[in-house]
């Protein structure tokens, strides 16, 4: 200060705190030589490094990729090109995306910010933003994204526009921040509608244990969109559909036994939004080569199994008045009342127990197989009551409800393998991952 007298900076008190010097921060003079050189001192493992560079761009080249190979990244101490393997993301998968849509306010996002593990040091504690002191230029960079963008249809509806983290990969759900500044703009007669990506095995499961555990809001209707096209594919015997060819005849002309066969998936969607004690309304998407027998069909299976209504929306075709039907199905539903009810305790169930019910109870699975590596992980993260409290983000497949792409409809009695568990610590929650996903799509 203008005295002379040296003083921490206020971003370094968490790492001070951390290593139990927190009653020093306000006389760096105080610290020993020893705590001096714990303070400065990382000791990173370069192998451990967690963190991605992301890109908006899709580029399957940068896939894997070796970085510090420019001159300036030689070490003279060390003697040696600081260069190692690295790969890129898709900027929507990047745990920074999932805190901008979990956030609750601007002291919550620089707290969830901070807790990012970037790497872990060499006695393999994990170093966060925190301990590098970057957390206030994080925070610096991200606050003017904070506030969601304002936009409306081309009818003048009104739309809050904000945030996007993957669905296979993060919680796939628009922010926290939207949702509250919606609600508080309509009143306490308005409606909110909210999106949460992919199906209810996938948005839907993280919308009701990740997003509703940290926002505290309690959704009072899901609407669960379908199209008769969808129902046909999953009746496991229509062909399969082919990107740039031609939809075979099956998917254009009217087949109610298709149909019928396929809504076992629609039966598992409307019963995973039930078992969170939430009114299901299913939204018919309506295509030209529909037909009025096709949809009878799924209406009276929907609301057989558990549905409020189910709806034929021609909102593309018909713009706002093609919805007018579902509009009120869903008033009605959000007037009949909910119930809701997350599928486990975050806190207090084990991690595999967490990882158990949602294969059980959601995806329709008979059990879980871990990995070698799931299973040490596991047991590590079990013995931090911090970690082993969060929730259960499974990274998986959306074209199943198994982790097979192959396994349409509504199988039953499979397998699920968990290879992989990590922690974004910042977001909040426990990365399960099912299978092989890729961090950037490929053009």
């Amino acid at each position: 200060d203008k005295s002379g007298k040296r003083q921490f900076e206020p971003s370094m008190y968490a790492r001070l705190d951390k290593l139990g010097l927190g009653h020093k921060k306000h006389d760096p003079d105080s610290l020993s030589p020893d705590e001096i050189e714990r303070f400065c001192m990382l000791d990173i493992d370069p192998s451990t490094m967690t963190w991605k560079r992301v890109t908006d761009c899709n580029d399957k080249y940068l896939r894997q990729v070796e970085i510090g190979r420019s001159p300036s990244e030689y070490s003279k101490r060390q003697e040696k090109q600081l260069s190692r393997e690295s790969n890129f993301a898709i900027t929507v998968s990047s745990e920074i995306m999932a805190i901008l849509a979990l956030a609750t306010d601007l002291k919550d996002l620089r707290t969830r910010l901070g807790k990012m593990i970037c790497c872990y040091s060499k006695k393999g504690v994990p170093l966060t933003a925190d301990d590098f002191g970057i957390t206030g230029a994080l925070t610096v960079l991200m606050m003017d994204s904070l506030p969601p963008n304002t936009m409306q249809t081309l009818e003048g509806t009104p739309a809050l526009v904000h945030a996007g983290p993957f669905a296979n990969i993060a919680h796939g759900n628009s922010s926290i921040v939207a949702d509250k500044i919606g609600l508080k703009l309509v009143g306490k007669d308005g409606y909110v509608l909210t999106e949460a990506g992919f199906g209810a095995d996938m948005g839907g499961e993280k919308f009701f244990n990740i997003k509703s555990y940290y926002s505290g809001l309690k959704p009072d209707c899901a609407v669960i969109v379908c199209s008769i096209r969808a129902l046909k594919l999953h009746s496991c015997e229509a062909p399969k559909v082919v990107a740039g060819q031609a939809l075979s005849k099956e998917y254009t002309e009217e087949n109610v036994a298709l149909v019928e066969k396929g809504c076992a998936n629609l039966i598992a969607h409307i019963q995973n939004v039930r078992k969170h004690g939430v009114q299901a309304v299913v939204a018919i998407n309506r295509f030209a080569t529909d037909t009025d027998a096709e949809h009878a069909v799924v209406k009276r299976i929907a609301e057989q199994n558990g549905a409020h209504a189910a709806v034929v929306a021609e909102h593309f075709a018909k713009g706002g008045a093609g919805a007018v039907d579902l509009g009120k199905a869903v008033m009605d539903a959000c007037k009949a009342g909910s119930n809701f009810k997350p599928l486990y305790d975050a806190k207090n169930d084990s991690i595999k127990a967490k990882i158990s019910k949602i294969v059980t109870e959601v995806y329709g699975g008979s059990g879980v197989v871990y990995s070698d590596k799931a299973e040490s992980i596991i047991a590590k993260y079990e013995q931090d009551p911090e970690i082993r409290s969060l929730p259960i983000c499974m990274s998986k497949t959306q074209y199943s409800l198994s982790d097979d792409p192959k396994k349409l409809g509504a199988p039953k009695g499979f397998n699920i393998t968990v290879k992989d568990i990590y922690v974004s610590a910042g977001a909040g929650f426990l990365v399960t991952s099912l299978g092989e996903i890729n961090f950037i799509p490929g053009l």
